[in-house]
């Protein structure tokens, strides 16, 4: 757990860059920094490892105030990455990674052990990349290394100042997912520090919004930012189209999907026919005898005798029911679907519309802030 309880930091010509800031990250969280320039989102984070010393206020990591112990001391049980990575140049990945274990007194065999788990936690082979130097790595290369160093001690905090942000767009999101099932494995308590919204939504648990001078406008997880911004400058910050940002934070409901008409793969094609003709559906789900999706099948289809299963059309356009309503909407981009057929493993659940999406998401907003959101333009375009 980290707590910062009236912190801010002045300086001798007045100038204010974090101003009476409290705020508190659970153990195992993820806090995303977020702001426009000034808003002393890396201020704050570095007076946590104290290569900023705070003006005044505390700064609690567990039950132990930072701001009275040894800063060296503190610093080696901090995991800290950089946007510069800040890989010693004259040092093999490996002797990096095992940098801060050696300096805290562990004996070789345990870094050795250590620097082979972490290296592997990451993605990087070590007999492929521990004798490497960092100039001879890519940058995401190098990033999942600085990873690895701020992680090799094991601490209980790692603290992020735009690790992505130097990175190309297609590494920055593979980086972005590898560090979500990082944190789900090692579950660090983490202040990162990002100018992306869209990053703070998709890796945060909570995000604090910064404004100028090191003010909180709001702090709330990312569904709540997003659907009851606290005043116009979060609402602003996040932006206007907050309800389509809101699609990938906001989980498929069950209750909010459609469920056409299903028909299985071995049921005779006259029965299919008069089951659609009765239900005023022009086309049906295929299952096969287990539950598994197995197509869909449309009213022009069932003519004459056979089997469903013979006539059935393979449904592109899936989800898996632990996915988002981003990740659906774009399945039906994708594939120009009306619908996306939504699982759970190879057991079919129901399929998401347009509309039954649109439900889901003002539903979503309705909870956050109790009250009808406005539509997103977009999303009533559906």
């Amino acid at each position: 757990m980290i707590r910062l309880e009236s912190v801010s930091k002045r300086y001798g010509d007045g100038t204010v860059a974090v101003d009476d800031l409290t705020l508190e990250v659970a153990d195992g969280e993820t806090c995303m920094l977020v702001g426009p320039s000034g808003a002393g989102k890396t201020t704050t984070m570095r007076m946590i490892n104290r290569l900023i010393e705070p003006t005044s206020g505390h700064i609690f990591i567990g039950d132990e105030d930072v701001t009275k112990v040894d800063p060296v001391a503190l610093r080696r049980r901090i995991g800290y990455v950089i946007q510069q990575v800040g890989l010693f140049p004259h040092l093999t990945v490996e002797d990096n990674v095992g940098t801060v274990p050696r300096l805290i007194g562990w004996d070789r065999a345990r870094v050795r052990r250590r620097t082979a788990e972490m290296l592997e936690l990451v993605g990087l082979d070590q007999a492929r990349f521990g004798r490497r130097y960092p100039a001879e790595l890519s940058g995401g290369q190098r990033q999942r290394a600085g990873v690895a160093r701020a992680l090799a001690a094991d601490p209980p905090v790692l603290l992020m100042d735009e690790p992505f942000g130097a990175l190309d767009p297609i590494t920055r999101d593979r980086l972005q997912g590898e560090f979500l099932g990082l944190q789900q494995e090692v579950r660090k308590t983490v202040v990162f520090v990002t100018h992306d919204i869209e990053e703070a939504i998709r890796l945060g648990n909570r995000i604090a919004v910064l404004a100028d001078g090191g003010r909180l406008e709001q702090y709330d997880t990312p569904a709540n930012l997003l659907g009851a911004p606290a005043n116009q400058f979060v609402a602003d910050f996040v932006g206007a189209d907050r309800g389509l940002k809101r699609l990938s934070v906001t989980g498929i409901p069950p209750d909010d999907l459609a469920r056409p008409p299903v028909v299985g793969t071995g049921s005779p094609v006259a029965e299919a026919r008069g089951l659609l003709v009765a239900s005023d559906s022009r086309w049906a789900v295929v299952l096969d005898a287990s539950g598994a999706l197995r197509g869909w099948v449309g009213l022009e289809e069932l003519e004459g005798e056979g089997l469903v299963g013979d006539r059935a059309h393979r449904m592109e356009a899936t989800v898996q029911v632990s996915e988002t309503l981003k990740q659906a909407f774009s399945e039906m981009l994708k594939y120009d679907a009306g619908w996306v057929a939504v699982l759970d493993g190879d057991h079919y659940l129901g399929v998401l519309t347009p509309d039954s999406l649109h439900a889901a998401l003002r539903r979503s907003v309705d909870r956050a802030d109790g009250s009808p959101p406005e539509p997103s333009p977009l999303i009533e375009e559906l």
